[in-house]
């Protein structure tokens, strides 16, 4: 009892000092919590995890074992390549701080201003993580972006043209796509649409660009002659469940914080992409007979794609049907649509990114709705946010497709888009790189 009595008399006169504490840090300004900085450093990581070697093994094992090597390559150098250009100008190009709708402006080039003491907002009103966590986080998106897109001209693009597209096309399709979805000022964030991650800004993006390089590029010789299956599904399961772990960090991480809006989107992470991976092999099971390692990944990566701009606004719940439904568009669009016009998308990546991001763009609209469990408010109007998703979904394939088709104009003439047939037939790993990925 005389213990009771001590700590409620201790309270009653620390509940003055507390009152004032609080008053203090209110008028200090933004706080900063390091669980969420730490979080936000992980987070970071794991995205680049996903690239390196997430993307390339995936990727590398599809191809040829005469290409392994040349589709690493390519992963890494454009890595490499983004990650400076972010750090000159694309940072400024898309969160520079501009008020134009369509990019960041010049404030920030070099990364002007920016010091450890720097910080930026995030979605809770008072709370800050520093500004160089932002910059490196948002700057794995940027890397991994053009990387997807390779998968779709793989085994025969010329290492030198590739590159040269994707300098220019992250400077003029991705960043200012990245600053109209995320930045305050941008046009599609002040339509209103939703895009938690990146299912426009990353995935439509890519699969549009690819499917216009795909067919610009033209297709593989030998396609529908010779055998040109995955030469490595093994390492194709391991890039793709690779993938899968550093897609924590895409999406929680988007989150910005490591609090309840994080964990929404982890789980919709495994919900959505176990929904889509059940329903690929389903569907395969049905109309082949049998169920394919290879369909299994796809139908794990499309999960993943559609659940991407909706991991924060959806429930768990509706994060299964999404993935479902993404799989089942994807495996249309990768098993019927793309023979039925013969281009030549080497690794899927307009079949899988370009449409599972459609998908998750537009069920964000619909499963974020409190009637189907997601976590829009009492006021929300699933016809009127549904149309808004498509309209940001019209505006970025338009953007970027025609954006593409130019670039990649230009590119062929400038350095050439494709390596000769000869280079071609003896394989990538030798003739662009002097290299080999295996040896007898």
């Amino acid at each position: 009892m005389k213990l009771r009595n001590i700590s409620a008399f201790a309270a009653a006169l620390a509940a003055p000092t507390l009152a004032l504490a609080q008053d203090s840090a209110e008028a200090a300004g933004p706080t900063m919590d390091k669980g969420d900085v730490a979080w936000m450093l992980v987070s970071t990581l794991l995205v680049l995890f996903m690239i390196l070697p997430g993307l390339a093994l995936f990727y590398g094992g599809l191809v040829r074992s005469k290409n392994m090597l040349s589709v690493l390559m390519q992963c890494t150098v454009i890595t490499a390549l983004v990650m400076v250009i972010w750090v000159v100008y694309g940072y400024s190009f898309a969160f520079g701080g501009g008020t134009s709708p369509y990019w960041g402006g010049l404030g920030k080039l070099f990364l002007s201003g920016v010091t450890p003491d720097s910080m930026s907002a995030t979605f809770t009103d008072g709370v800050v993580i520093p500004e160089f966590v932002f910059i490196a986080f948002q700057m794995t998106f940027a890397a991994i972006t053009p990387a997807l897109i390779v998968g779709a001209f793989a085994e025969r693009i010329k290492f030198s043209g590739l590159l040269l597209f994707v300098a220019l096309w992250v400077t003029v399709v991705y960043f200012p796509i990245a600053h109209m979805v995320w930045d305050g000022s941008g046009l599609i964030f002040n339509m209103g649409a939703l895009d938690f991650a990146g299912g426009t800004v990353v995935h439509i993006n890519a699969g549009v660009a690819a499917l216009v390089g795909a067919i610009m590029v033209g297709p593989r010789i030998g396609l529908g002659k010779d055998m040109m299956a995955p030469h490595s599904m093994t390492l194709t399961l391991v890039g793709a469940a690779i993938l899968w772990v550093g897609w924590f960090g895409f999406n929680a991480g988007s989150n910005l914080e490591a609090n309840g809006g994080a964990s929404l989107a982890m789980i919709n992470t495994f919900t959505a992409t176990a929904g889509a991976i059940l329903a690929w092999v389903v569907i395969e099971g049905l109309l082949r007979g049998k169920a394919s390692m290879l369909g299994a990944a796809s139908g794990m990566v499309a999960g993943l794609v559609a659940v991407t701009p909706a991991a924060g606004s959806i429930g768990p719940v509706g994060a299964i049907v999404l993935g479902a439904l993404a799989s089942a568009g994807c495996y249309f669009f990768v098993s019927v649509v793309k023979h039925r016009f013969g281009y030549d998308d080497s690794l899927d990546v307009f079949g899988i990114h370009g449409v599972g991001g459609i998908i998750g763009a537009v069920g964000t609209g619909i499963f974020t709705a409190p009637a189907l469990g997601g976590m829009g408010g009492e006021d929300y109007v699933l016809a009127a946010q549904t149309w808004i998703q498509i309209k940001a979904v019209i505006i970025t394939v338009l953007w970027c497709g025609l954006a593409s088709v130019v670039l990649f104009a230009i590119v062929r003439a400038v350095t050439g888009l494709r390596v000769s047939a000869e280079d071609e037939r003896r394989g990538l790993d030798l003739t662009a790189h002097g290299e080999s990925a295996y040896h007898s």
